[in-house]
This record gives structure tokens, sequence and C-alpha cells, in this order.
């Protein structure tokens, strides 16, 4: 059957959702405009489907198919993180169109991505389709603030039983050169995610005059304990996603990059060291991370602070738990004077098959939407909603069917945020192929 036409204007429909300023820091009206907005702008999925509200910012849409025994859900949010006006071309909530693209904050992450789903529904709806099973569309408010609302979507679907056959959130995109020496158009896609643990190191001292400062500071003990962090301690290791997605790259490319990928698959451990020993995305995919976000302490310029903290934002490789990262933390530092605080944690996502259906459906409205793009998977450095539902659904994936540039890529939580109206009508026909297939 083929697909439903493509309303005209998402580009404007989207460029209205970024208007509306869904930051946290703005309080609860942008909120419920962007969710009046959504009510105006897509009529039948408000008229045809169930809406049930969770907590105060959690939207839970049920399209009712023809079976409800495999379950659908399709996960996006719509809050944004802050962006001041410096260093973007336009007002980053101007909701900009020019260039063939929608610029602001929110384009990428993640209000391009909700509207793609939610065009290809409303378009579905018109053409009077049904999906052959039941379809959920969840949509949080508050995932940049790690908030409840997927966690308490999630624990409806326990309650009543539901097990999500397919669970599809944002992630990965499809992109020009997944790996530097693959200049090959493929669509990542996310099969498990990294966990997180913030962690909070801090550093007790007497206090005093700086005219005469101790042998041993409290900031010279932090900045020690902060260098030998900075080597990671983690050991490198290749997951098996990675492996997956170089063989799936190698009969793509031509012999000058296939025997560099071969050598990356079957010599993993000289490979994963490597690759971690670079930094930046390649090390990240190899082993946990730790970075340095929040540096606290002191109350004068002429007085020895009596104590100091940093906080680390910590991304969790699959294989390590809260308990073995604070353990390898503290062999790293060697130094029982600095404590070490779990403020947060959550534990690494199960990895999701490759070999069954579901990825097999995400692969070909891929290779329907993106002709020539290699569907590949990966591990998500990043954290989404859908980690609230990967304890009891069996396949989760994270994947926006987005065309992102290096530039584009960049952009997200950073400036000049942009989306090619071309990568919407992309992504639209992406979910319509995705749900007619069903």
């Amino acid at each position: 059957m083929p697909l439903s036409p493509a309303r005209p204007g998402s580009d404007e429909r989207l460029a209205r959702m970024v208007r509306v300023p869904t930051v946290a820091t703005k309080g609860d009206k942008p909120f419920d405009r962007f969710v009046a907005l959504l009510a105006a702008e897509y009529p039948l999925v408000h008229s045809r489907l169930t809406l049930e509200t969770v907590t105060d910012r959690g939207l839970l849409y049920h399209w009712k198919g023809e079976s409800d025994e495999r379950p659908v859900v399709l996960m996006a949010h719509y809050d944004v993180v802050p962006a001041v006006p410096d260093g973007w071309i336009d007002d980053p909530f101007s909701g900009a169109i020019r260039d063939g693209a929608v610029w602001g904050r929110g384009t990428l992450d993640d209000k391009g991505p909700l509207l793609v789903v939610i065009e290809a529904v409303e378009n579905l709806l018109a053409d009077g389709f049904v999906p052959a099973q039941d379809v959920y569309l969840s949509f949080g408010g508050n995932e940049e603030t790690y908030g409840d609302a997927a966690v308490a979507i999630a624990g409806l679907f326990r309650e009543r039983g539901i097990a999500p056959w397919l669970v599809l959130d944002e992630g990965g995109a499809v992109v020009d050169a997944p790996l530097s020496f693959v200049p090959v158009a493929s669509a990542m896609v996310g099969v498990g995610e990294k966990g997180i643990v913030t962690a909070r190191l801090t550093v007790a001292g007497t206090g005093g005059h700086a005219s005469a400062p101790p042998a041993s500071s409290t900031a010279g003990r932090l900045a020690r304990a902060l260098r030998r962090l900075e080597k990671n301690p983690f050991p490198a290791r290749m997951p098996r996603p990675f492996r997956q997605m170089i063989r799936a790259f190698e009969p793509h490319v031509s012999a000058r990059y296939r025997v560099p990928l071969i050598v990356l698959r079957t010599l993993r451990g000289p490979a994963a060291r490597i690759l971690a020993a670079r930094g930046g995305e390649p090390a990240a995919l190899m082993h946990t991370t730790i970075a340095v976000t929040m540096l606290a302490g002191g109350s004068a310029a002429n007085v020895l602070p009596s104590s100091l903290s940093a906080v680390l934002n910590i991304r969790v490789a699959q294989g390590e738990s809260t308990e073995s990262v604070v353990a390898t933390l503290r062999r790293a530092i060697r130094d029982e004077s600095v404590q070490i605080e779990v403020l947060e944690d959550s534990a690494p996502s199960p990895l999701s098959a490759t070999d069954n259906e579901q990825f097999g459906l995400i692969r070909a409205a891929v290779d329907a939407t993106y002709p020539g793009a290699i569907t590949a998977p990966y591990v998500m450095m990043a954290a989404t909603d859908s980690r609230h539902f990967h304890r009891f659904a069996p396949a989760v994936y994270r994947f926006s069917p987005l065309a992102m540039s290096a530039e584009q890529r960049a952009s997200i939580h950073g400036a000049n945020e942009f989306v090619t109206i071309d990568s919407l009508e992309r992504g639209e026909r992406f979910f319509q192929t995705l749900l007619r297939s069903l």
C-alpha cells in the first residue's frame, strides 16, 4: 500500500513547536502551551487516539490496532535544554526557516523526532489506516532533567501487564561517516545505552587564613584526585554491538578501508586500547568515561576553603555496575581523605538483538527512506527515556530517522541547532513505512 502523502507545512509546525520554550526553568506555562499546540496541530490524533496524561509532563496516546498481542511504543520528549542567544545566528527559540532547514533549540533534540512520529500517525489516520498491532506514543516532558514522566509511563505498562514488543526512542541518526575511516552513509541504531553514575568527590580541611597555607591543601588533594582520574582507570573493552557495526560496514567499503575494519574486529583487545587512547567518541565507545562537570568550594579570596568538591558525570559501560565504578574510583584516587558520594545512578541497559523481526523492520524502513544507507547497531553514550522500558521489554532501540551531519550533531545542546526539511520528510516516511509493515 502506498504511503499517505505528507501534509504541507511540517516545517512550519516544527517552527511553532520550537517557539514554545519548554525548558524546565521556564515553569509550567510553556509546557501547557506545547500540549495545547499538539492538540491544535494534530486533530485526528487527538480525536481518534486515547490520550492519558501521566504525571504533569507525560503524554501517553493509545492507537488501538487489530491486535493487542504485540504492542509498539514510539517515544520522544518535548522538553529542551536551556539556550542563550550568544553564539546563535538566530534567536534559539525563533524557529527560523531558511536555507532548507528549521533552526532552533529542540529541532534535533527532540522536537524534530517527535514531529515526524506524530506527523506519520496523523497522515495514516487521514488515510483510514488501522495498524496491525496496538501502537502507543509516549512523549515525556522532563527527559533532560531525568524526570519522572517516562518512569511513570513505563510503570503503567508494568502494572497493566503490557510488555511492549518493540520500543523505539530517540538515539542514533543517519550519518555520512560513522567512523572517520568509514565514509559510508549509515543509520546508527542504538541497541543499548551506557549507564550513568553522578558522584561527588569531597575533600575537607581546617580552613584558615590564606597567608599561611598548609603543606597539603584541600585544593591540592582534590586536584591530585582529579588528575589521577583523568587518566581513566577503567579498562577498554570492545562491546559486541561495535563488532556487529564493523561487520555491517565491511561489505560496503573499498579494500582500502576493509582491512582496517577486519583488524579492528579481530584484534579486539589491542584495537579497544588504541581507540580508547584517542579520546572523544572512539574512547567513549570502548570504556566507562569520567567527566568533571561541577566544582564548588571557597568563600573568599583570602580564606582557605574548609571543604572543596567536584561532581563527576560517569557514563558506565556494559559489564560495570555502580559498585564496581566506586571501587575503581577509590583504587585510582588512592587517598582515603577524598570522600566519594553517589548522587544518582542508573545501570547500563541490556543489549537488544539485531537478528530479530523488530530490528529487521527498522532496517527495512531505513532502506525505504534512505536508500543506500547501511543500518548498523551501536551502544549509545547518552541516556534516553527508553531506559525505563528495557528491564521488561525484549526489544528496545534508539534511533531518530533524521540525517545529521557532524556539524548538526555538535549543535545538540550547543548553538545553531537545525534540521533539514528534507530530513523531516524522510523521517515521517520512515514511521509510515514502519507502522504499515507491522
